[in-house]
């Protein structure tokens, strides 16, 4: 496909000129009862009756950044490790530009079976991407990747739900309402043609699409053995943003993600949109200050200051004599600190005594 391109490769293996014995298997057996032109014929108009269409490398709204996949190399054994090839074509149900969907997409993948917290967490990542103009993209599989779907929907924005079956049948069929609403506002998209059957392999296939065709990829929750842990090995391999939220140690679904922040130093700790953002965004967009808690007065102390303050007791009052031994200063320099404390309604004066001011005592 590389050094022909898709007509000439066609011509060849219709020909049986065939490169090696596992491309001339492979060829036979699909051919077995199959007229190729005839089959493209009915699949064009089956799409057309969907309202699908088929995108290829030479269109305008081909998602080039797909292509990286043709150097992708994964030394894993295995038909899932070899089939790490851009995809041929991709089939596509939604009204979107799938080149421009994709421009600016972030995939939020994770466990099937996830956890009220995993779900409260995504629909906050997705929610605030789109908020910033951001496409989410995801399997459309129950859990994590149905609730970031759905989470980017209510928050009028684009979805991309990247299918391991024909467009015509999303699996699960559970999320078929889902599935409809994706097509309506954003877009369902498959490498297979309408009609393929939701084969196991192909679930593992397809998470090579979602980890190339998006800037970054975020796993929400991830058990020991998790699909979403083998997309963020191809997001990886493929140097791409990979983000991971950690989850409480106690979860199950946790797990994957723990192992993954524990055993791959090149993978970021994320835990809001914001810290989605700043991996994905170029240089400088999207910087925030460092987390800190509430400011308080006696933050911008001085030492001498800040030590006669905490001299002071909670309760009741004390003589500057008796601050001064408790401070370890100076008389001096407690008069002198205590005009300060006093002026910044820290402290106050009782009978040529100390105390706490009443509003200090209030504060945290």
């Amino acid at each position: 496909m590389q050094e022909h391109g898709a007509p000439a490769t066609l011509e060849r293996l219709l020909a049986e000129e065939f490169p090696d014995d596992a491309t001339r298997n492979s060829v036979l057996a699909k051919r077995k009862g199959l007229d190729p032109r005839r089959f493209a014929e009915t699949t064009m108009h089956r799409a057309a009756r969907l309202g699908a269409r088929i995108v290829v490398p030479s269109d305008d709204e081909w998602p080039g950044r797909v292509d990286s996949l043709a150097l992708l190399e994964l030394e894993a054994p295995g038909r899932i490790n070899r089939d790490v090839r851009p995809p041929l074509c991709v089939w596509v149900r939604g009204g979107w530009q799938l080149g421009e969907a994709l421009d600016r997409s972030v995939a939020v993948v994770g466990a099937r079976a996830s956890t009220g917290y995993g779900n409260q967490v995504t629909y906050e990542l997705a929610y605030g991407l789109v908020e910033h103009g951001w496409t989410v993209v995801s399997g459309g599989a129950f859990g994590i990747d149905a609730a970031a779907h759905r989470a980017t929907l209510a928050a009028g924005g684009c979805t991309v739900a990247v299918l391991a079956c024909g467009v015509d049948r999303p699996y699960p069929s559970g999320n078929a309402g889902l599935f409809e609403r994706i097509s309506e506002k954003g877009l369902l998209i498959s490498e297979w043609p309408p009609g393929s059957e939701p084969l196991r392999h192909r679930f593992l296939i397809r998470n090579r699409v979602i980890a190339a065709a998006t800037v970054g990829t975020v796993v929400v929750e991830a058990a020991a053995r998790s699909g979403a842990a083998q997309t963020m090995s191809r997001v990886l391999a493929l140097r791409r943003t990979a983000m991971v939220v950690p989850g409480p140690v106690t979860s199950a679904m946790s797990v994957g993600c723990h192992e993954l922040l524990r055993s791959r130093p090149d993978a970021t700790l994320v835990t809001s949109a914001l810290d989605v953002l700043e991996a994905v965004g170029r240089m400088g967009e999207y910087d925030q200050p460092s987390p800190r808690g509430p400011e308080h007065r006696r933050d911008a102390l001085d030492e001498e200051s800040a030590l006669v303050l905490e001299a002071v007791p909670p309760r009741g009052s004390i003589a500057p004599e008796e601050l001064a031994a408790r401070a370890g200063l100076t008389l001096r320099t407690v008069l002198r600190r205590l005009s300060l404390l006093e002026v910044a309604g820290l402290v106050e004066r009782r009978d040529g005594e100390v105390a706490l001011a009443r509003r200090a005592k209030a504060a945290p």
